[in-house]
């Protein structure tokens, strides 16, 4: 990484640092499993998230991706993503946007309250967000130059079946996933469950 990019990077860390935990949402610290918490009808989230790595035998880089989430209604969530990444020795490149929807069915808290969840993406293959479970990506996917494999777009439409439930201070989620690239190939298929206290 350049010199100047670590210290923008830094500079910008200790700017947010004061504000980070008043700012801090909602939302249970899954990684990529949802439960059935939407956000708050006309409140918007912005949120921030970047990934680092130094591969082997490959340029250091660094992805970032802004998320826009809007609670339009109680029932109704929307959120909207813009990719990036940076590559050393390289270059700075948009990868592209995903935009996702999670709809709650229930309005109330029952014992199990599902939400419907659908999301489409429009990126590159040199998206290196790592948002992605569905399917199989390598370390050398990382290797690859950013002009080679910025050729690639991928138009993909992933679904989510989102089952969630409070009991004595936990909340168990389970999202069963139906992902298809829009290009070509069949349905990939996935369940994710999580547990928190």
């Amino acid at each position: 990484m350049t010199k100047s990019l670590i210290i923008g990077m830094l500079a910008s860390l200790c700017t947010l640092g004061p504000i980070v935990p008043a700012a801090c949402a909602g939302e249970r610290p899954y990684f990529i499993t949802y439960d059935q918490t939407m956000e708050e009808p006309g409140n918007l989230e912005v949120e921030l998230k970047g990934l680092t790595a130094s591969p082997q035998d490959g340029d250091q880089f660094l992805s970032g991706i802004t998320e826009f989430e809007y609670g339009a209604k109680g029932w109704w969530t929307t959120e909207f993503y813009l990719d990036g990444q940076t590559t050393a020795n390289q270059n700075t490149i948009f990868t592209g946007y995903r935009w996702e929807n999670r709809f709650r069915l229930l309005m109330h808290e029952h014992t199990v309250n599902p939400v419907f969840y659908v999301e489409y993406e429009d990126i590159s293959g040199a998206d290196k967000s790592l948002m992605e479970v569905v399917g199989f990506d390598s370390q050398y996917d990382g290797l690859v130059p950013n002009h080679v494999a910025s050729r690639e777009r991928l138009h993909e439409i992933e679904t989510k079946l989102i089952l969630s439930s409070n009991l004595n201070g936990w909340n168990i989620a389970e999202n069963f996933v139906a992902e298809k690239n829009l290009n070509a190939g069949p349905w990939d298929m996935g369940v994710r469950l999580r547990r928190r206290g």
